[in-house]
């Protein structure tokens, strides 16, 4: 399956930033045992490509592995050499953008306004990342004029708002420290309470699936 399916399937990107690298392969196995099937790693992080190269290789098929923070084209290429299939910023630079679509992976740039996001989108970015995510309600007012722009809240989702997010237009949702909080100890405690919190992520996504078929507003 193409890391863009894989994308709009299963909606929730776990972002690690600034994880002890000897620790990313524990907070991997621990997100997927709780269903998570994405996962970006942040290249300002320490020794992002070394761990984008390792998790990769790991998970193989199991879970598809995109790096984060990308600002610049070498930055992007050398996450691509190193395994990354999808390509998010905070920004939006369209150098970036189009390097990503030359490279065959998913470009996800950072945008807010209605503006940044549209000339995101025309410039060949898959999603667009809402970022910041300030409410559900302002993803909802840019998704009514630009139904056509796939969005992804990102840096304001939590357990609590997830479904509305979703509801508002959402086609996915990157989730970062509301989900790994990695300034704590990563013990075997932590590592339990990390599955079972990204499966109520999850189970969130699917109960508004379920609740969002055959909507018409």
């Amino acid at each position: 399956m193409s890391a863009i399916s894989q994308i709009l399937e299963h909606k929730i990107i776990a972002i690690i930033r600034g994880a002890d690298p000897a620790d990313v392969l524990k907070i991997a196995e621990a997100l997927y045992a709780g269903g998570i099937r994405l996962l970006e790693i942040t290249m300002n992080s320490a020794e992002p490509l070394q761990v984008i190269r390792e998790v990769a290789a790991h998970f193989g098929d199991r879970m598809t592995i995109g790096a984060g923070t990308v600002l610049d084209v070498e930055t992007l290429r050398k996450a691509v050499d190193s395994g990354a299939r999808f390509i998010l910023s905070p920004v939006m630079d369209i150098e970036v953008i189009g390097a990503g679509r030359d490279l065959g992976v998913v470009s996800i740039p950072g945008a807010y306004t209605a503006t940044e996001i549209f000339t995101a989108y025309r410039n060949g970015a898959d999603i667009v990342k809402v970022f910041p995510a300030r409410s559900p309600a302002y993803l909802k007012d840019i998704a009514g004029p630009l139904p056509q722009i796939p969005l992804m809240p990102t840096g304001g989702v939590s357990l609590e708002n997830i479904a509305d997010f979703h509801k508002a237009g959402a086609v996915g949702f990157g989730i970062g420290s509301a989900l790994v909080d990695t300034k704590k100890k990563i013990t075997e405690q932590y590592l339990a309470a990390l599955t079972d919190k990204a499966a109520a992520f999850v189970q969130a996504v699917h109960y508004s699936d379920q609740n969002n078929i055959g909507r018409t507003d």
